[in-house]
């Protein structure tokens, strides 16, 4: 089947299947959306399998009955050799209705972001990498993500038993071998991050829309270029040493849409300055982090960027 005897076109597909799935209740269509073998990478671990997909899509329906995935973008590109590869940003509403992953029910609503890398081959999604914002999940229903994170590690069984987060030693190896495409506004965003993390004095006064608007991690906005500059600091100060790679880029001018980017990038290293986690510890600890922009005539207007707080915690928390 192609995309098109049943969708318009690759992002129709993507934002279809999104609402079949969750919206429609469609749960068992991930067994022929999504590969029987796709690993599903998030910071706090690794699915291995569509039937892994469906216990957890299963239970989390059941802890917020009326959850929805509102589409706000689908950034892709398309490669000859690698097929398609989508960068969907979602914004979530729910109800915390019953108990589960996240404790007794609060009856409290969330708004919160999702990003999500999907590779597909034809009607198939073989590999993904998703990051959802749990720190401004939590944070809404009534806790802090350190917390949370401590609560975690208790309920798995202390630091010596608690399940792992994700990090590069405990992947798998990727079926797509895509790095994106070389469209301008792609490159020119994994230059702005570069900058970022290089420290640059200059980067948001030369690049950023002085109304620019930062849309981040922990279900924060920031509005102004001062604003948005404190978020990437005080990430930045946490890991000083961290290394910062990109791993994948694409660019799009199109779909009646701003200039617009797509960035999936990490950090790597120890926690080892004051910052947006706290004191440092010294633990080592992997960020997965990815990011949207979009621009305009005065430069970047409007910033995505997510990583998971708990995710991060719980690395620090096992390793003090």
């Amino acid at each position: 089947m192609t995309y098109a005897q049943q969708w318009e076109d690759f992002p129709d597909y993507i934002i279809g299947i999104t609402k079949e799935i969750w919206e429609g209740r469609g749960v068992d269509t991930l067994n022929h959306y999504y590969a029987s073998d796709i690993p599903v990478r998030t910071p706090m671990g690794i699915q291995i399998g569509n039937q892994e997909v469906i216990a957890s899509t299963w239970a989390t329906l059941n802890e917020f009955p009326d959850r929805e995935l509102l589409a706000e973008d689908v950034i892709w590109s398309n490669h000859p050799d690698h097929g398609h590869l989508s960068s969907h940003r979602i914004i979530s509403t729910a109800t915390h209705t019953n108990d589960g992953q996240f404790g007794p029910a609060t009856g409290r609503k969330f708004v919160a972001r999702v990003i999500a890398d999907c590779a597909a081959d034809g009607p198939t999604i073989y590999d993904e990498w998703l990051v959802r914002d749990y720190g401004g999940i939590v944070r809404q229903l009534g806790m802090e993500p350190r917390d949370f994170a401590s609560h975690l590690i208790s309920k798995e069984g202390g630091k010596s038993s608690a399940a792992p987060v994700f990090s590069p030693e405990i992947d798998v190896p990727h079926r797509y071998k895509g790095r994106g495409n070389d469209n301008h506004w792609g490159s020119r965003y994994a230059d702005l991050l570069r900058q970022i993390m290089d420290r640059s004095e200059t980067v948001f006064e030369d690049s950023y829309d002085r109304a620019a608007v930062g849309e981040y991690a922990g279900a924060m906005t920031r509005i102004g270029r001062i604003e948005m500059a404190k978020f990437w600091t005080g990430l930045r100060a946490a890991f000083p040493d961290a290394e910062f790679k990109i791993h994948h880029q694409i660019g799009m001018d199109a779909d009646m849409l701003s200039p617009r980017a797509s960035v999936r990038w990490s950090l790597d290293g120890a926690h080892s300055g004051p910052g947006m986690f706290g004191d440092p510890t010294g633990a080592n600890v992997h960020v997965m982090g990815m990011s949207h922009a979009e621009f305009g005539p005065w430069g970047l207007r409007r910033e995505f960027a997510l990583f998971d707080e708990i995710a991060v915690w719980k690395q620090i928390l096992m390793a003090s």
